[in-house]
Order: structure tokens, then C-alpha cells, then sequence
């Protein structure tokens, strides 16, 4: 497996683009938009989009998501369907804050303990509710790598005051779902710079095991 990050939209939203080095399928995780910057990521990444996956429902992660598989014919899976209502209002979302968005029906819900597969890879999925009700995040056991979307992020944390956020659900999603997955998982939040999810039980003001403790 090979990652690579492609900062989208003012909030500069870390999509990212994946691909099986076996077979150069791929996909991409959160376009949230910019569509021609992640075009051009994969021409020069020679590789052949596959699908899109999606963590969460909110503008800045799946805004465009729907026009780019439109345009390039791929199907889009995730997230789970508690975020529908957040995928439902991306157009009036879009207008609010002036960035074009369109809502779309993803091919595939996701659900806890569901697979996604990206060439000859295999990532499982996991539910991590808090910051949204429907967010899952993407991990790749073999490569010890993992798309987080907006649960955790070095030094913190997702915000919850969203509706149907739930800052209890993701200190839970956190260290019920994530911290059980090992110390040495290198993950890509959605905005940032990458961590491991041992630094961040060490040193997070939020999620580490003194902060808990």
C-alpha cells in the first residue's frame, strides 16, 4: 500500500489518496473538493481510481464527492447511514459557506466490522461515532495505517458540538475501537500533520492515558 495527502478546500481537508502497488488500483478518501488538484494527484501517481470512501458526512470531507464519481464513474462507499442527514443538507451547506457542494446516495453504507477492499488490498472498517453520529474509519492492518478522518488528531481530538455530536462517544470510540488496534498504527487524520495512536496515548491532552487516568 502506498498513501499520499492531497490538502483540499479552505479548511484544507486532508484527502487522501490510497493504491494497492500490486495491481496501481486506488482510491480516495474524503474529496471533499478541489476536484482538479485530486485529478491531477492521480495522473501523476499513475494509478486507476477505483472507488471513493468517505469517513463522515460534513462539507469539507464529502462536498464533492458525488460530482467526482459522477465524472469518473466510480462508486462511493461509506459512511455509515447515521450521517445521512449530514449528506442530505450538503447543498444548503455548500451555499451557507460558500464552497459548491452537492449531496448524493452512496453506493455502499458502512457499518462496524465491515470490510472496504482497494485492489488486492482488504481495510477493515470502524464505527467511531462522536463527532458525527456516522463517522467509520478506514484501517489497514498489514500496512499498520489507518484514515481517522476527524476523530482524533495529533495533540487532539473531534469537536462534538455538532448536532448529534457526543463527546463521551468518541473518548469511547477512541480508546474502545482505535487504542486496541496498537501503539504502532501511523494514521492520517483530517486535518494535520499524521501521528501514531501510541504518541497520542502518551501526549494527548485529551485521549492519553494520564488524561483519563
Amino acid at each position: 500500500m502506498k498513501a499520499a495527502i492531497i490538502p483540499v478546500t479552505p479548511l484544507q481537508q486532508n484527502c487522501s489518496l490510497i493504491w494497492c502497488t500490486k495491481t496501481m488500483k486506488a482510491a480516495l478518501t474524503d474529496p471533499g473538493g478541489d476536484l482538479h488538484k485530486l485529478k491531477d494527484g492521480i495522473a501523476k501517481a499513475g494509478v486507476t481510481l477505483e472507488k471513493i470512501l468517505i469517513t463522515h458526512g460534513h462539507l469539507d470531507h464529502c462536498g464533492q464527492a458525488g460530482m467526482l464519481a459522477e465524472e469518473m464513474g466510480v462508486p462511493i462507499e461509506g459512511p455509515h447511514k447515521d450521517d445521512l442527514f449530514w449528506i442530505e443538507q450538503l447543498d444548503s451547506d455548500g451555499a451557507r459557506y460558500g464552497m459548491e457542494a452537492k449531496s448524493f446516495t452512496p453506493d455502499r453504507w458502512l457499518e462496524q466490522g465491515d470490510t472496504v477492499t482497494v485492489g488486492d488490498l482488504t481495510l477493515d472498517v470502524i464505527h467511531c461515532p462522536g463527532h458525527t453520529p456516522g463517522h467509520v474509519v478506514f484501517v489497514h492492518g498489514p500496512s499498520k495505517f489507518a484514515i481517522v478522518g476527524d476523530v482524533l488528531f495529533q495533540g487532539s481530538i473531534g469537536r462534538t458540538d455538532f448536532p448529534r455530536g457526543n463527546h463521551q462517544d468518541l473518548i469511547d470510540s477512541i480508546t474502545q475501537r482505535l487504542w486496541p488496534l496498537g501503539e504502532d498504527i501511523t494514521f492520517i487524520p483530517g486535518h494535520g500533520p499524521t501521528s501514531t495512536f501510541g504518541r497520542e496515548r502518551q501526549t494527548n491532552a485529551f485521549v492519553s492515558d494520564y488524561a483519563l487516568s
